[in-house]
């Protein structure tokens, strides 16, 4: 494969593409059977998963990364992660580090599958919304029936046989309502490692509005501040003990460091999301055919990410607003996620969680200062001071070189800009 300047380090896979065991209120993903309707029931083949282990193995480089999502991937069965392990084994070579993270909303979760998920040192996203009366609010299975017990067994059925679980909670106009009730819910499950999910979907009789179930921007603002509070007021010697991504992601903007989560960065189109049949699209939000780029049994991988197409995409979350421009928050959430900009004209294309993430930062940001003071000076301290000639020897970057941070950008489109 030739050499392209955007490397092919973690790709999100949809083994059995929409198909879910369960009918969530508000999810976005099960309507996308309707882009597959060749037949009912969606399951990756052999031939497409070799192909797409094989292409993310030898186009990747020292490290890459398998995320397994849904729908819901355990319908495949345990078996099938089994094969994807042993492609990764067979094409690994080289010392090449491998990560596999599975979300799943846990029904299925068994022994067999905790004995796997534990061996393989697989990384689990628990979709679990909180205490019983939040989380079956809308996380039901297709009958109505209530999901609650099946999913908090699996929980501690995973981390008893030592699995790495992460908590994915959907803040919706239900659960947002209960910040330090759902923070303290996962604590004391022993889910410390917490993501928030922010729901935002259009209303099917009118699409220029949100739909009921929508997460509000106040909402959302004042569960972000909340949970901040909680998640800071459990610091210990001046460390987080636990971990909220969201808050981990910002913090990276703090002290200038590429941040884990991609709606912080400056463009999208990092990775690539490979659907049950082999497709390709640009996004997980937009599985759509206006971002198809192809099929990883007719094109490569490497060549989809670094297409004119995809950097097209990536392009278009930098394409903000005037209001972002001059926001002094711009640094720190970039405009949010692209799914969040849609609606009516007079939006101006602002995200529509624009004023949550303003209410957060006002909150937030003095404490958030302290906090990367902090890190900044035990960073200084822990690392050895360079004679003058080292940093003699140290490269300038360039405004067109890849930036020292990582994110793939340009360093004048990241940390220089």
């Amino acid at each position: 494969m030739q050499h392209l300047a955007r490397p092919l380090t973690s790709v999100l896979i949809k083994p059995a593409g929409p198909d879910c065991n369960l009918a969530c209120r508000y999810c976005f993903y099960l309507e996308k059977n309707q882009m597959f309707p060749e037949r009912k029931v969606h399951r990756m083949s052999r031939e497409v998963l070799e192909a797409t282990v094989w292409q993310v193995m030898y186009g990747g480089g020292s490290s890459v990364s398998f995320g397994w999502q849904g729908g819901e991937p355990t319908l495949m069965g345990v078996e099938f992660f089994e094969q994807a392990v042993e492609f990764q084994k067979e094409f690994g070579g080289g010392g090449r580090t491998v990560g596999n993270g599975l979300q799943t909303n846990g029904v299925l979760i068994d022994g067999r599958w905790c004995k796997f998920l534990s061996e393989a040192k697989f990384l689990v996203g628990l979709s679990l919304d909180g205490p019983e009366h939040i989380h079956d609010h809308y996380r039901v299975f297709r009958g109505g029936e209530p999901t609650w017990r099946r999913v908090v067994d699996s929980a501690k059925r995973m981390l008893d046989a030592g699995v790495e679980v992460n908590a994915l909670t959907v803040l919706s106009d239900y659960s947002a309502e209960h910040p330090r009730e759902i923070y303290e819910f996962h604590k004391s499950r022993g889910l410390t490692y917490m993501q928030f999910i922010p729901c935002l979907e259009p209303d099917p009789h009118d699409p220029s509005r949100p739909a009921a179930f929508s997460v509000s921007p106040e909402q959302f603002g004042r569960f972000l501040c909340e949970v901040f509070d909680c998640w800071v007021a459990d610091f210990e010697d001046g460390r987080p003990t636990t971990s909220v991504r969201w808050f981990e992601s910002v913090f990276a903007t703090y002290v200038k460091v590429s941040p884990p989560e991609c709606t912080l960065w400056s463009e999208c189109g990092n990775y690539v999301v490979i659907e049950h049949n082999g497709d390709v699209f640009s996004c997980d939000f937009f599985v759509e055919d206006e971002w198809r780029l192809g099929n990883v049994l007719a094109g490569e991988l490497i060549e989809m990410l670094n297409s004119p197409l995809q950097a097209r995409f990536g392009r278009r979350k930098a394409d903000l607003p005037h209001a972002c421009q001059v926001c002094p928050w711009l640094r720190h959430c970039r405009g949010g996620c692209p799914k969040e900009r849609w609606g009516n004209p007079a939006d101006a294309r602002l995200s529509r969680h624009c004023e949550a993430y303003k209410m957060f930062f006002e909150h937030a940001d003095e404490k958030l200062r302290e906090i990367a003071a902090d890190w900044q000076r035990e960073q200084a301290e822990e690392s050895p001071v360079l004679p003058e000639a080292a940093y003699q020897q140290t490269p300038r970057v360039g405004r067109n070189d890849p930036c020292p941070c990582g994110s793939g950008l340009k360093y004048k489109r990241c940390c220089g800009r």
